[in-house]
């Protein structure tokens, strides 16, 4: 080997293609801004309501039916009220965990409903848990809970069953107007 030879540099290597570390990032970014995009389409179209459906109120759950009542006890003194100031009584079969029993509620208390509410009729509510207690009351007065809440009975000052919703009427309640609530009142009134 001759003293040139030794020293000789080597030819450099050819350079490798580094793959582009930036390529997988710039996907998943663009990928990212697309679907927050739509997200933001989908929220803004859904937010603004058709006009010819009804707004559903705002609901904010309220405590209606109570979990320790005695049903029999408050029927037995809602009809001995209906008796003294000449209403019928009206058995509201729910839960505060129903949106629509919470609709029910509020449609209840808003005119013209809350007055032909106050001048025709005693209100009981009849809690009946997650569709498992209290069933044996719904049906003594004709109401299938199986058919959803809120379910509606009502009954003459003597205890005999008026009407007793029997294909859940009331169950879509917050798809419905406050109407429908009056028509209801408006027929079974004194």
């Amino acid at each position: 080997m001759t003293p040139r030879t030794r020293f000789r540099k080597k030819p450099a290597p050819e350079p490798k293609m580094m793959p582009n570390a930036m390529g997988p990032v710039l996907g998943l970014m663009a990928v990212f801004l697309l679907a927050m995009a739509c997200m933001y389409l989908w929220t803004s179209r859904r937010a603004a309501a058709p006009a010819s459906l009804p707004a559903a109120p705002a609901l904010t759950a309220k405590h209606l039916y109570s979990e320790t009542a005695n049903p029999a006890a408050d029927i037995a003194a809602a009809l001995a009220q209906a008796k003294r100031e000449h209403k019928r009584v009206i058995l509201d079969f729910g839960g505060d965990w129903c949106g629509d029993c919470q609709v029910l509620d509020i449609y209840f208390h808003q005119a013209p409903n809350a007055d032909l509410l106050d001048k025709n009729f005693v209100l009981v509510h009849v809690w009946i848990g997650h569709m498992d207690a209290n069933l044996d009351v719904a049906a003594q007065y004709g109401v299938p809970i199986s058919k959803g809440v809120p379910a509606l009975a009502v009954l003459g000052a003597d205890g005999k069953v008026l009407y007793a919703q029997a294909t859940g009427q009331f169950s879509d309640m917050r798809h419905m107007e406050p109407a429908s609530v009056t028509e209801f009142l408006e027929t079974w009134k004194r």
